[in-house]
């Protein structure tokens, strides 16, 4: 059932009803060959597909078409240049759907804007584009005069002669960068070894480091800035503080035994306590000032022990 559907759609299928002396498969549907393309053949227009040649102002919604825009167009024949036609190409804007036509210009090898747009203007200098600059229309037609041409190409012999040396040198610069492709080609692949080696030992030095990234080699910025950076006084005594009362309290539970190897062990655990209390009350009397949490919690150690 598809292959039947695809030879319908590329117009091979031949029914049984047709008849060879009927003509071809479009006489025999009553059809054009280009479709909904020639829905308009009889008034000679035929529907193509326009590309703009350059970029255009919409006069019915002032909106920009860009040059290459695509449009679905009606091309007909408006008149003729010595034997060349001249095509006109009528379209509606995508933005307004306002009417643009647009029309060949055989004699200056141009398109012309008939209604609905006009051209946008872009100006350039050719010395900041690094491009040269054709002729104006004038200095064209008079070209046709012989000693107007021969004092014009003195003109350019000259020019050339001038900028024979820039253009020998830039010859041979790019003559040497391409002389030796199995050299740059050598030095390239070296370069790309000695990056990958690289990559390779720091990514190895992360890891070591328990990093899960590649860190970037050090430089001096990195190092004054860290330097720059400044702890805290007060984070070092309170680390220093924490581990004082970690060490004075008890690793014993609260409850007391019955047992006089529970009872020797208090004993020993009450002397420790008292040791570590003074350490405590020396290292607070060296400037730091605990908080009232801290001060409670020093003064219940000692009444404990």
């Amino acid at each position: 059932m598809s292959s039947l559907a695809a030879a319908r759609a590329d117009n091979f299928y031949y029914p049984p009803e047709w008849d060879p002396t009927q003509g071809g498969l479009n006489k025999f549907h009553g059809q054009h060959a280009l479709r909904e393309r020639a829905k308009k053949i009889d008034q000679g227009i035929l529907i193509i597909r326009f590309e703009m040649p350059f970029n255009i102002w919409c006069e019915g919604c002032e909106s920009m078409i860009a040059k290459g825009v695509r449009f679905n167009a009606e091309k007909k024949q408006v008149g003729n240049y010595y034997s060349t036609k001249i095509w006109n190409f009528t379209m509606k804007s995508a933005c307004c759907k306002h009417e643009i036509a647009i029309q060949t210009d055989p004699k200056n090898c141009e398109y012309v804007i008939v209604k609905g747009a006009r051209r946008k203007i872009e100006e350039y200098d050719a010395e900041d584009a690094e491009t040269l600059e054709l002729p104006a229309d004038e200095e064209r037609g008079k070209l046709v005069d012989p000693f107007y041409r021969l004092e014009h190409q003195e003109e350019d012999l000259k020019k050339k002669k001038e900028a024979d040396p820039v253009l020998v040198r830039l010859q041979r610069a790019s003559d040497a960068r391409h002389a030796d492709d199995y050299a740059i080609n050598k030095a390239l692949r070296a370069r790309l070894r000695s990056q990958k080696k690289r990559v390779a030992e720091e990514e190895s030095v992360s890891r070591k480091k328990g990093f899960g990234i590649r860190l970037l080699p050090g430089s001096a910025e990195d190092a004054a800035a860290a330097s720059r950076v400044k702890f805290p006084r007060k984070f070092d005594e309170n680390r220093k503080l924490k581990r004082a009362l970690i060490s004075t309290s008890s690793i014993f539970s609260g409850s007391s035994g019955s047992s006089s190897n529970n009872n020797k062990r208090l004993e020993l655990e009450s002397k420790r306590r008292k040791i570590k209390a003074a350490k405590v009350s020396n290292l607070l009397s060296g400037g730091y000032k605990p908080s009232s949490w801290t001060q409670s919690r020093v003064s219940s150690s000692r009444h404990i022990a």
